[in-house]
């Protein structure tokens, strides 16, 4: 039980490392303005809730796709297709940036 205090307390150093790094906080931003505008294209255009269209919105960005919600409309379909390419790619750079952080050694900046 030990280890995995360990790996998230190295983890939480990483992070707090990472929000002093401007290219981190800017990939961060740009993943709320994903989430955010995913989120507000999905309620208007599939008319599903604003929560469904933010949920829709993680579990495409993750990659998890649960198969639950699905685009019924061709503009949602297209849009998602723009969307996971985009997206996909900005949640890998931010994991990449967090793996950074955290496999640098302690005095390093």
């Amino acid at each position: 039980m030990i280890p995995v205090f360990v790996v998230f307390r190295r983890l939480w150093r990483a992070l707090r490392t990472s929000m002093r790094d401007p290219v981190f906080r800017g990939l961060i931003h740009f993943s709320g303005i994903l989430l955010v505008g995913g989120t507000f294209f999905y309620w208007r255009v599939e008319d599903w809730t604003p929560f469904e269209s933010l949920y829709f919105s993680v579990i495409t960005l993750t990659t998890v796709g649960y198969g639950d919600f699905s685009p019924v409309t061709g503009i949602g379909r297209a849009f998602t297709v723009g969307y996971v390419l985009l997206g996909i790619g900005v949640i890998v750079a931010v994991a990449t940036q967090i793996t950074t952080h955290a496999a640098r050694p302690r005095g390093d900046k």
